[in-house]
Formats: C-alpha cells, structure tokens, sequence
C-alpha cells in the first residue's frame, strides 16, 4: 500500500530539490557536507524564488525529510553528510524525479522551459516526453499518493500554459503560474550565460570537495564548519 505523498515546506522542497540536484551534477561532491548544501539552497542563479536560508533552518529541514525518508545521511563519514531519497520514498520513475526536482528548485515552468533546464540532470528526447511524464504525475491516483503536479492557467500573451509541483501542498490552479508574457524566447536567449554560470558553480563545488577531503584526510575542520 502506498504512504500518503509528503507535504513539505518551502525550505524542506528547497533542501531536498538541491540534494537531487547536485547528485546529478556535481557527483564528485556528493552526498553534499552541511555547508556545501547550504551554499546549493541559497545560490543566486537555477533558484526561484531566492532564499537565504542559515544553518539551523537546513538541519531542521533536514530532520523533516528524514522522518519522511526522502534524505538520509550517510554513516561512517568524519563531516555530516546527506543523500536524498525522492525517487524511492515518492515511488516515481527517474524521469518523473527530475521533473519535480528541477520544479521545486526553479518555480512554474512550461514543459519547454522544463524539458531545457531538466538538461544537465536527464536529456529528455523531446517535449512531447515531458508533456506525458507531467501528465502522469496530474493523474496519479490517490492509491498511489495523489497528484504530485497542476497544469497552470494559460498567463496573458503565453503560448504555454505552466506546470507546479504540489509536493508543498494545493496551488490554485487558476493563477497563470507567472506574470505577463511566454519567458520561452528569454530563457533560450540566456541559456548560453547561465550554462556558464553553472558550470562555474560546479566547479567551486568540486573545489570545495576537494579541501573538505584533505582537511578530513589531515583530521582538520573544513573551512566554516565545526566537527
């Protein structure tokens, strides 16, 4: 029997959306130390809405999703280290994963803004395949946890109407998801710099991996965190 889909908070969608995250892109440094997945929840680019979160918001988050089992953290390691577990404890299939990760982290998005910034995580073969894993996740029976995403209302002067996660609870679907006009052509037009950006921040990820592994090796505190 299926356990009721989890409702989260905003700042528990943001830890677990990130832990899924930088498992898929920055998998050298994962599972993620304390300070590097608060660094993940409060970056300034792949975010929406921003946040500033401090440590003790991440740790209470943290104790949420592991009673859920959505995140364990990982033993035996000298500094706290943390894993999700979103694909088993929601019981989806990857790609249904991905969607709602790349969803909890970035906000409302049209299946074309989806399927584009879904790309470092899992290469969907066209939008069509997106559209049929959104709509499996609508029609998830109550058997199986119930819906975990909406289909927005067309936003004034949009050619695609937007998809939201409900992993945080109901969302009126009536609202347009976003302001105004299809944002299609400005995320393509930007995709270029913010590939780049993000490319920048894995590798500070790697870095920083990397001094937390020799401080470790060395029996040191990594930099900004107490053992």
């Amino acid at each position: 029997m299926s356990t009721p889909t989890p409702t989260l908070s905003p700042v528990e969608a943001r830890v677990l959306g990130t832990l899924m995250e930088k498992a898929r892109t920055v998998p050298d440094s994962y599972p993620l130390t304390l300070n590097t997945l608060l660094l993940g929840c409060n970056q300034k680019t792949s975010r929406e809405p921003l946040m500033e979160l401090d440590e003790a918001q991440i740790l209470s988050a943290i104790e949420t999703l592991q009673q859920a089992q959505l995140v364990r953290e990982v033993s035996g390691a000298r500094v706290r280290r943390f894993e999700h577990n979103a694909q088993r404890a929601l019981g989806v299939p990857e790609q249904s994963a991905v969607l709602l990760g790349v969803l909890m982290l970035r906000g409302a998005q049209t299946a074309a803004e989806l399927r584009l910034n879904c790309e470092r995580w899992y290469r969907f073969a066209d939008i069509s395949s997106v559209e049929g894993f959104l709509e499996e996740l609508q029609d998830r029976s109550q058997e199986k946890g119930g819906p975990m995403v909406v289909k927005m209302a067309r936003a004034p002067g949009a050619r695609e109407q937007r998809w939201a996660h409900l992993l945080c609870g109901p969302v009126d679907a009536t609202q347009t998801g976003a302001p105004g006009t299809d944002r299609s052509g400005n995320v393509a037009a930007s995709q270029e710099a913010q590939a780049r950006i993000e490319r920048l921040e894995s590798e500070v990820a790697l870095l920083r991996a990397s001094v937390e592994k020799l401080c470790t090796e060395l029996g040191l505190s990594p930099p900004g965190q107490t053992q």
